[in-house]
C-alpha cells in the first residue's frame, strides 16, 4: 500500500553472559551486535522509510520512562523511533559494548512495548514488530506474562527471538532446547537452568500469540547474520503505465504496464564537498566559457550555442533549431503494427534495458476480455504482435515484439524492444563447414560433449525432479554490494583502509564446487583430445634506425605511444636547460614542436607551418643524417596533430610531399619514411579525418613509374607555398 511504513524496536541484551564463549567460539555478545549492524545497514542502503527504535538492556544506567519504584532497572532506550541513517550505524559500531550488569528480558520487552504504543500513537503503521537478541541467561518472573502475551495481541504487536543457539520443537520442552547442531555453536556448554525456564517462557509466548507459525520466529545469530548479509536493493513501487492497445483503427483496448525486469543503477549522489569540513556548502563551482584565443577572453553563456561536430566543421545549432529537429507525435502509443511468427523474431535481436508486462485495466470487463482473446490468439498461433511504443509525447518511438504469456495466476503482453536497421551489426565470417582443417573429429566431438554434460547446472534431487543449482535470481549484483560495504566502512570507520571482498560474495560468483569437482575429467580429457602448440611470432620489419644506425645527435623518433609522462619530463629537463622556447628551431625542431604544443604559446596551425619550413630546409640538403631528422619531425607533426584531433594539416602536407618526391629526388627519403609505417591519419584514429584506413594503407605502396616522354619539369613547390598559406 502507498505510504506504507513498519515500526521495529531493537531490543539487544548486552549484559555480562553474553560475553561468555567456548574456546575458539565467537562471543553472543558480537554476533548480537553484527545481526543489528547488517540489519540497519539493510535499511538504511534501501532507503526504506521504515522506523527504527533502539533499547539495551543489562546496561549500567538505566533510562526509561518506567524506571520507577526500583523497577525496570539496566534498561536503556538508546534511540527512539525514527528513520535509520549512518549516525545510528556509528553509535551501534562505537557506543554499543558488553557491560557488567544483567536485567529481565521479559521486563525489556515490556519497556519496548510502551515505546512502541506511546511513539506510535496517532500514526498510521502497516506493521509493529519487537526483535529481541538475547541468550535468556537471566533469571526472570513469569507472574505477569499472560498479562504480557495479552497486551501483545492487542496491540497488534509481532515478536522475533534471536538466540545463540537453536531451539527444538519437541515435547521434551527447554530440557532439550540446548541441542545444537554443529553449526550452531553456542555457550560451549549446556543450558543453565535460568535458560531452560526462559526457554519455556519463551515458547510458551511465540506459540499463543501464533500456534502454527510461533516457533518459526525464533532464529539463531548466525542464521540472521546468513539471511542478512546481502544488501537489500531500494525498494521500488510498481508504477502503472496506462495506455491504449490499438489494432488498426477501430479496436482499441484499455491497457496497463508495468516494468517486469530493468536494469538496477546506482543513483548518482556523489558531491564535490570540502575534504576537511567534508560540507558540500563550503565548496562553490562557478563555470566561465572562454575564447581560444591568446588573451582567452571571457564570453558570456548567453552568447554561446551548441555547435555539431560534423567532420572537421562545426555546424551551429540554435536552442530553436534543437526544439524543431526532435521528433514529434500524439504522445503515448501502444499500437499493433502487424504479426509474425514467434521463430522469426530471434534472441540475440532483443535489445533495449527493460520487459514491460502488459495487463487490461484494472475493472474493465470488456478490456480484459478483449486482451484475453488476443493474448490467447497469440499463442495457439505461435505468433507475437509487433507493435509500437512511445512511453509519452517527449520519448522517441520505439518498435518492438508483444509476446504473450499465459501462467497460472495471470495472462499478460511482455514486449521487448527490437532493432532498427542502425542497430544491427552486420559480420560475415568464413564458413567453418567446408574447412577441412577446422572440422573436428568424432573423439573430439564427443569430449566437448562430456565436458557439457558435467558441466549442466540442473540436477534431479531425491525425488526425481529437476532443480537449478546456480540460482541466477538470488545473486546479487557484486558492485552493488561492494560499493555498498564500502560506504559503510567509510562511514563508521573514518581513515582505515577498505575492507576486501566479503568471501560469501566471492563464493556466490563462483562455479558451484560440485561442478568443478565433475568437469575435472572432462577438462583433462579435452587438453588430449585439442592440443597447443606455441607459434613462434615473425621477425618484425627492421626500421631505417635500425639499418643506418642512431646518430648521437638525432634525436630518438621511435619512441612508443604512451610515453607521455618520460616525454614530459625530458621536456621539462630541456626548458631549464636551454631556456624559453618560442619557436621551432633547427637543432631540435621536434622537441620545441611538441613543446610549443604543450604550452599552446602559439597557435596549433602556426606551430606546424613552422615545423614545415624546417623540415623543407632538413630536405634540401639531401643527406642521410637530414632525412632521418625529417622522418623525426614527420612522426611528432603526427603525433601531436592526433593528440589534437586535427588530422587536416598533417595529410595536405604528406600528400604534398609525395607528390613532390620524384621531382625532387628523395626517393632514398621516401624509402626510409616507408620503412618506418608513417602514414596518413585515419578517420579510425581522429574523427575529422577523410581518410579511411583502407587509404592510409595504401598511401605507401609505391606507384609505378611513368616513362619519361617529356623533359624533365623544373622543381615545382607551389605545393608547399599554398598549403602554408593556408596555415
Amino acid at each position: 500500500m502507498a505510504g506504507s511504513k513498519s515500526a521495529l524496536v531493537l531490543c539487544m541484551d548486552v549484559g555480562f553472559s553474553m560475553s561468555n564463549s567456548g574456546p575458539g567460539e565467537e562471543p553472543p555478545f558480537e554476533l548480537a551486535k553484527k545481526v543489528i549492524q547488517k540489519f540497519v545497514q539493510r535499511q538504511v542502503f534501501a532507503e526504506t522509510k521504515d522506523e527504527l527504535a533502539l533499547v539495551l538492556f543489562g546496561t549500567e544506567d538505566t533510562k526509561n520512562p518506567l524506571a520507577l519504584d526500583r523497577q525496570y532497572q539496566h534498561i536503556t532506550i538508546h534511540r527512539h523511533l525514527m528513520v535509520a541513517d549512518f549516525e545510528l550505524l556509528e553509535e551501534i559500531e562505537n557506543q554499543i559494548h558488553p557491560e557488567s550488569q544483567q536485567a529481565d528480558w521479559l521486563d525489556a520487552l515490556v519497556v519496548c512495548m510502551d515505546l512502541l504504543q506511546k511513539e506510535t500513537k496517532g500514526k498510521k503503521y502497516d506493521r509493529l514488530n519487537i526483535a529481541l537478541l538475547t541468550d535468556l541467561n537471566a533469571q526472570s518472573s513469569s507472574d505477569h506474562l499472560d498479562v504480557i502475551i495479552e497486551n501483545l495481541k492487542r496491540a497488534g504487536i509481532t515478536l522475533q527471538f534471536f538466540l545463540p543457539f537453536p531451539v527444538k520443537d519437541d515435547e521434551e520442552g527447554g530440557g532439550n532446547g540446548g541441542r545444537r547442531s554443529p553449526g550452531h555453536p553456542g555457550t560451549g556448554k549446556g543450558l543453565s537452568m535460568e535458560q531452560k525456564d526462559s526457554v519455556d517462557m519463551m515458547k510458551h509466548i511465540m506459540l499463543t500469540l501464533d500456534e502454527e507459525d510461533g516457533l518459526d520466529q525464533i532464529h539463531t545469530f548466525r542464521n540472521a547474520i546468513e539471511q542478512l548479509r546481502m544488501f537489500k536493493g531500494i525498494e521500488r513501487r510498481p508504477m502503472a503505465w496506462p495506455c491504449q492497445l490499438t489494432i488498426g483503427s477501430s479496436l482499441s483496448i484499455r491497457i496497463v504496464g508495468f516494468k517486469a525486469v530493468t536494469e538496477e543503477k546506482l543513483k548518482k549522489i556523489w558531491a564535490t564537498v570540502d575534504a576537511q569540513t567534508a560540507q558540500k556548502e563550503d565548496v562553490k563551482r562557478e563555470t566561465v566559457y572562454c575564447l581560444d584565443d591568446d588573451n582567452e577572453t571571457e564570453v558570456q553563456k548567453d552568447d554561446t550555442i551548441q555547435g555539431f561536430l560534423y567532420g572537421s566543421d562545426i555546424v551551429p545549432f540554435s536552442k530553436v533549431d534543437q526544439d524543431q529537429m526532435k521528433y514529434t507525435h500524439d504522445g503515448k502509443c501502444f499500437a499493433v503494427l502487424g504479426f509474425a511468427k514467434e521463430n522469426t523474431v530471434r534472441r540475440h535481436q532483443f535489445m533495449g534495458n527493460q520487459v514491460i508486462k502488459i495487463f487490461a485495466a484494472r475493472g474493465d470487463e470488456h478490456a480484459g476480455v478483449a486482451l484475453s482473446a488476443v493474448i490467447r490468439a497469440l499463442d495457439e498461433c505461435k505468433m507475437v504482435a509487433i507493435v509500437r511504443y512511445a512511453y509519452d509525447r517527449r520519448s522517441n518511438p520505439q518498435i518492438g515484439a508483444a509476446f504473450p504469456c499465459i501462467k497460472r495466476d495471470y495472462e499478460c503482453l511482455m514486449y521487448v524492444q527490437l532493432p532498427f536497421t542502425e542497430d544491427l551489426r552486420q559480420f560475415t565470417f568464413p564458413s567453418l563447414e567446408n574447412n577441412k582443417k577446422f572440422t573436428p573429429s568424432e573423439t573430439q566431438l564427443s569430449a566437448v560433449d562430456s565436458l557439457i554434460d558435467s558441466m549442466m547446472l540442473v540436477e534431479e534431487d531425491e525425488n526425481g525432479e529437476k532443480r537449478d543449482m546456480l540460482k541466477v535470481h538470488h545473486i546479487p549484483n557484486p558492485a552493488f554490494q561492494r560499493h555498498f560495504q564500502c560506504l559503510h566502512h567509510r562511514a563508521v570507520c573514518p581513515g582505515t583502509p577498505l575492507p576486501p571482498m566479503e568471501s560469501w560474495l566471492k563464493a556466490a560468483l563462483e562455479r558451484p564446487e560440485v561442478i568443478s569437482e565433475r568437469c575435472q575429467a572432462p577438462l583433462e580429457e579435452m587438453k588430449k583430445k585439442f592440443p597447443l602448440t606455441q607459434v613462434e611470432k615473425k621477425k618484425k620489419l627492421k626500421t631505417s634506425a635500425q639499418i643506418f644506425g642512431k646518430d648521437s645527435e638525432v634525436p630518438d623518433a621511435k619512441k612508443a605511444k604512451g610515453d607521455d609522462e618520460e616525454e614530459e619530463e625530458e621536456y621539462n629537463l630541456a626548458d631549464i636547460a636551454e631556456g624559453s622556447v618560442t619557436s621551432v628551431g633547427s637543432v631540435n625542431p621536434d622537441r620545441d614542436f611538441c613543446t610549443l604544443i604543450k604550452r599552446k604559446s602559439l597557435p596549433f596551425g602556426e606551430v606546424c607551418q613552422q615545423l614545415t619550413h624546417r623540415i623543407e630546409q632538413l630536405l634540401g640538403n639531401k643527406n642521410t643524417h637530414y632525412y632521418m631528422k625529417s622522418i623525426t619531425c614527420i612522426q611528432a607533426f603526427r603525433e601531436q596533430s592526433v593528440k589534437q584531433g586535427n588530422a587536416e594539416l598533417y595529410n595536405s602536407y604528406l600528400q604534398s610531399l609525395k607528390r613532390s618526391i620524384p621531382n625532387r629526388g628523395l626517393e632514398v627519403f621516401w624509402d626510409l619514411l616507408v620503412q618506418d609505417a608513417i602514414t596518413l591519419i585515419s578517420k579510425d584514429e581522429v574523427d575529422g579525418s577523410f581518410v579511411s584506413k583502407n587509404e592510409a594503407n595504401q598511401f605507401l605502396v609505391a606507384e609505378e613509374k611513368k616513362e619519361e616522354t617529356t623533359a624533365p619539369p623544373a622543381e615545382d613547390t607551389g605545393d608547399f607555398d599554398d598549403l602554408l598559406d593556408m596555415m
